[in-house]
This record gives C-alpha cells, structure tokens and sequence, in this order.
C-alpha cells in the first residue's frame, strides 16, 4: 500500500466532514452522520479524527460554533437567545456556559466589553491596550490558495480544503504559513458577496496543482497591526486602522488588498491568545 496515498484519503474524508461542519453548525450533528459524511465505519472514525487532528469531533464543533458565536457578538446587534440558535445551542443557559468557559466572560459581557470595544475608542486607547502599528517592508510570500464566497468567518471552510490538496500533493511543511485576503468591506457588500480567499504558502520553487491557484503577497510595504484576540475582534481592528490609524498616519494604502497572516493555531491555542498579523500595503518602496 502507498503510505502516502493511503494518509491524503483519510485527510481528505475528513476534511469533508470539517466542511460538513462548517454549512450546519446550526443543526444536529450527529456522531452517526458524521460518520456517512466522512464514509467512514461509526465504529472507528472519530478515533481517526481524533489521531489526525489533535481534537476530538466534540471539541472541533465546540470551537466552530463559539467562534461563529463571537462574530455575531462582536459584529451585530442580535439577541444572544438567537445568536444561541444559530449556533446550535438548544437553549441560551448551555450556549452562555460554554462560552464563558472559552471567552472568560458571558456573550452578554462579551458584546459589551470583549476586545473589539478597544478600536472603538480611538488611537491613543488602543495603543494604551497594546496595539500599535509597524510599517516595515514585507518580503513576496508564494501561496497556492482557493477562493471563499460569503461571511469572511467562515473562511476556515476554505482553509480546510487548502490544507487537503496541499497534504495530496505533498506540499506541507512543518514551516508552512497561513494567509489569507479580504477584498470586500462587509459594512458595504452584503455579506453573500464578500469575497475573500484562503492560502498557505509554497516553498521556493514549489508549484501547486488545480483546484489550487496561485497567489504572490507582500513585495511592498505594509503597516503591520499585530493583534492579539479572537478572530471575531478583527473587524473593529480594521475600522480602527483604516478609520483612524490611516487618516492620522501621513501615510497612502497601495492599490492592493489588505492580507492576514495567523500565527497560531485555534485548535490548541485558546481565543484570547490568538495571534494575528494585519498587512496594509502602503504607498512607498517596494
């Protein structure tokens, strides 16, 4: 048997149930259906999953669905009892018990005062908190990527079927980075039309194969926001470096999309102590 062909087929039938997750987060997921999804025997999967992931299935839809959560906390005005319902929760009292155990705080606590409250309160309030921004040259970064339809949190759906087809065609690596582009402002395109794209870089000379398509980032200057937080927090950073940081800084955005960079890993990594990297190309030497 080919080792390697028989390790990319697991991935992969995993991987479909990662995607799975991500379209009906909201409804009940079932060991038993996850099972079908993945075409695995219910008898054996999730000890798979658990062996190649480093989670169990239990905490992957725990992690999913707080952090969907967070994005409605963080970005929207809906009731917490429907935030719950959207997320899968049965009830609110279950949904706010597991989010206060990840968040450290209740949802209700967390829309009021969670780390996105900081960039609403101006320069000198953020850089008090600890964000400040570095404008430094940025090398080209080689990636080989796919394209995302829809909100911009669920990008990871695009991450997962990235890392697939990167494991298929032996591109790993143990330095392998994470990226990703925002094309859209989601305060002015409905969020069915953002557009955003998932990538992992490519060593030197490395060329990915279709479905992946490549991308080059970087190569110029950028103002680099390092933030420290949930993902859901990432809007207001962006309000605060375009609307505030931007206009005072003396400086102009370069014709070109702003990218992420992710420095951890959600899955072992917990939400307060993500790290993420906010490239915004700038006018000046390449």
């Amino acid at each position: 048997m080919n080792r390697s062909h028989s390790w990319t087929d697991y991935q992969d039938r995993l991987s479909r149930v990662t995607a799975y997750l991500h379209d009906h987060l909201g409804e009940d997921l079932s060991l038993e259906r996850l099972a079908e999804v993945a075409h695995l025997s219910p008898y054996h999967w999730h000890r798979v999953y658990h062996a190649m992931n480093g989670e169990t299935i239990a905490a992957t839809i725990r992690r999913l669905r707080l952090h969907r959560a967070s994005g409605y906390l963080a970005n929207t005005q809906l009731p917490v009892a429907q935030v719950a319902r959207k997320c899968g929760y049965p009830n609110v009292q279950s949904f706010t018990r597991a989010f206060g155990t990840a968040y450290g705080m209740g949802p209700t606590q967390y829309h009021a005062r969670g780390g996105h409250v900081v960039f609403r309160q101006g320069v000198a309030q953020a850089a008090a908190a600890g964000y400040t921004v570095d404008i430094r040259h940025v090398p080209a970064v080689p990636l080989a990527g796919l394209p995302h339809g829809g909100g911009y949190m669920r990008i990871g759906k695009a991450f997962e079927t990235t890392f697939t087809h990167m494991a298929a065609q032996g591109l790993l690596r143990d330095d392998t980075r994470w990226l990703a582009v925002y094309y859209d402002d989601p305060a002015a395109v409905p969020e069915a039309q953002l557009r955003s794209w998932a990538g992992l870089s490519l060593s030197a000379g490395a060329q990915a194969s279709a479905p992946l398509q490549p991308m080059t980032l970087g190569g110029c200057t950028c103002a680099v926001l390092r933030h420290r937080g949930p993902y859901a927090t990432m809007g207001a950073a962006y309000q605060w470096l375009y609307g505030q940081w931007l206009v005072q800084s003396g400086h102009a955005a370069l014709d070109q999309p702003v990218f992420e960079e992710y420095l951890n890993n959600p899955r072992d990594t917990a939400p307060a102590d993500l790290l993420t990297d906010i490239y915004l190309p700038l006018q000046g030497a390449a």
